[in-house]
C-alpha cells in the first residue's frame, strides 16, 4: 500500500480529537502491539484543533492523562457566577482547574498513540463506511485525491457530533448519535478585558437564553469571551452582532482579534446503544458531553477509554458474546459518568426557567458572603432558594 502499512486492520479509529486519540492510545496499550490499530483524520490534531474554552478539572484530567506543563496555559482557582445585573458570586478552590493549550495537548496525546504502536495518518479523509460480512470497509481519500479501501474487524467513530459517517447504515439503526443535539455557540478572542487569570466567569440570565455566557482566560492578555444558547431559541439578531454588542456594552476597551462560531454538542444524555455490529461510538459522536456546561474534553477522554476497553474485550472474544459486549458499552459509560449526565439533563429543564430577578437575588446574597463560604453547594442552594417553585421540580428530576 502506498500510504498504509496494510489494507487490513483490527480496529480503525475515525477522528483524532480527544475521544479518538484516547481510544486509540488506550487500545494500543491494552493490546501491547498484538493488534493492528489505525487512527485516521483529515488533518494533524495539533493543527487547527476545534477551538473551545479549553477549561478542564485538574483532578479529572490527571486521572485519565498525566498533566504536563507543556500543554497548560493557565491554572484556575475558581469560578465567578455573574447575574444579569452583574452581581458576582465566587467559588474558590486553589488550583482546581486548568486552561489547556489544546494544540499541544493533542500533540501529547498523539505522541502517546505512536508510543503505544498505533499507526496514525493525519492526511486521510474518511469518505465512507460500509458493513461487510467480515467487518467494515473504510474508504479513505489520501493526498492526491486517490481513494483507498481498507478493511477492519471493528471501527470506532470519534468523528464528532455531526455523525455523517454512520448516517443511513441500516444495521446501526437506533444507535446513539449526537447529530440532533446541537446548539449555537459563538465566541471571540479579545484583548483589553480586565479579568482574573485564575478564574473563569460565567454569565446567566435571559440575555443568554437556555444557555450562558463566559469569559475564559488564555495567557494573561487574551480571553475567550462568548456564549451558547439553547437549540430552540429564536434569534432576534445575528449571533455575531449579539456577541459584539455584549462586548461593546460591558467591555468598551476591548479589542476583538477573531470571532468563531458553530454548532456544539449539548445533550450529554446518551441513552441509546453506543455499539452495534462492531462499530463503537465515542465522545461527541455518542452525545457524551455535560448537558449544562457543554464541556466535553474530559468527557471525551473518559468515553474513549471506556470504549477502548470494550473493544479490547470484543476483539478477544471468539464471536459468540460480541453482541452482549456491545450492549454493555452503554452500561459502562452510564456507570462512569452517564448517570450523572442524565440527572443534569433533567435538572437543566428547571434551571433554564430561573428568571433574571431570581438569579440577581441569589447572586447578590452570595456576593456579600466571605469567599470561603461561597461553596458550590451554597451557590446552588441560593439559586434554588431564590426560585422556590423550582425546588420541587428539581427534587423530582434528581431522584
Amino acid at each position: 500500500m502506498a500510504n498504509f502499512a496494510s489494507n487490513q486492520y483490527d480496529v480503525v479509529v475515525c477522528g483524532a480529537g480527544p475521544a479518538g486519540l484516547m481510544a486509540a492510545c488506550t487500545l494500543g496499550r491494552l493490546t501491547g502491539g498484538a493488534r493492528r490499530i489505525l487512527l485516521l483524520d483529515k488533518k494533524e490534531p495539533w493543527k487547527e484543533p476545534i477551538f473551545c474554552a479549553e477549561a478542564v478539572s485538574k483532578d479529572r484530567l490527571n486521572s485519565l492523562w498525566p498533566v504536563d506543563v507543556s500543554f497548560v496555559r493557565e491554572t484556575l482557582s475558581g469560578i465567578y457566577f455573574t447575574s444579569p445585573k452583574r452581581f458576582r458570586a465566587e467559588f474558590y478552590s486553589k488550583d482546581c482547574g486548568l486552561i489547556l493549550d489544546r494544540a499541544r495537548f493533542h500533540r501529547n496525546l498523539s505522541d502517546g498513540c505512536i508510543a503505544a504502536g498505533v499507526e496514525c495518518h493525519y492526511d486521510a479523509l474518511i469518505k465512507k463506511l460500509e458493513k461487510t460480512a467480515a467487518g467494515w470497509s473504510v474508504s479513505v481519500s489520501v493526498p492526491g485525491g486517490e481513494i483507498e479501501t481498507l478493511s477492519a474487524l471493528s471501527v470506532i467513530d470519534a468523528s464528532g457530533p455531526s455523525c455523517k459517517l454512520t448516517r443511513g447504515i441500516a444495521c446501526l439503526d437506533g444507535i446513539e448519535t449526537g447529530d440532533a443535539d446541537l446548539e449555537p455557540a459563538i465566541f471571540a478572542v479579545a484583548e483589553g478585558i480586565e479579568h482574573s487569570k485564575e478564574h473563569i466567569e460565567l454569565f446567566f440570565g435571559s440575555e443568554f437564553e437556555s444557555g450562558y455566557g463566559w469569559i475564559f482566560p488564555r495567557d494573561g492578555k487574551e480571553v475567550n469571551i462568548g456564549f451558547v444558547l439553547g437549540r430552540d431559541v429564536k434569534h432576534q439578531v445575528p449571533l455575531r452582532k449579539k456577541l459584539l454588542d455584549f462586548i461593546d456594552r460591558d467591555y468598551p476597551k476591548a479589542t476583538v482579534k477573531a470571532v468563531y462560531g458553530g454548532m456544539i454538542a449539548c445533550s450529554g444524555a446518551a441513552v441509546k446503544p453506543l455499539a452495534r455490529c462492531g462499530l463503537f461510538k465515542a465522545g461527541d459522536a455518542a452525545s457524551c458531553v455535560n448537558p449544562i456546561s457543554r464541556s466535553g474534553i474530559v468527557e471525551a477522554l473518559l468515553c474513549g477509554k471506556v470504549v477502548a476497553e470494550s473493544v479490547k474485550e470484543w476483539l478477544d472474544d471468539s464471536g459468540a458474546n460480541r453482541s452482549a459486549i456491545e450492549a454493555k458499552v452503554l452500561d459502562r459509560w452510564m456507570a462512569a459518568l452517564g448517570d450523572k449526565h442524565v440527572q443534569v439533563a433533567r435538572a437543566k429543564v428547571g434551571f433554564n426557567k430561573i428568571s433574571d430577578r431570581q438569579f440577581d437575588r441569589a447572586a447578590e446574597r452570595l456576593s456579600k458572603l466571605p469567599r470561603e463560604k461561597q461553596t458550590l453547594f451554597r451557590i446552588f442552594f441560593n439559586v434554588l432558594w431564590a426560585a422556590p417553585s423550582l425546588i420541587w421540580k428539581m427534587r423530582s428530576f434528581l431522584r
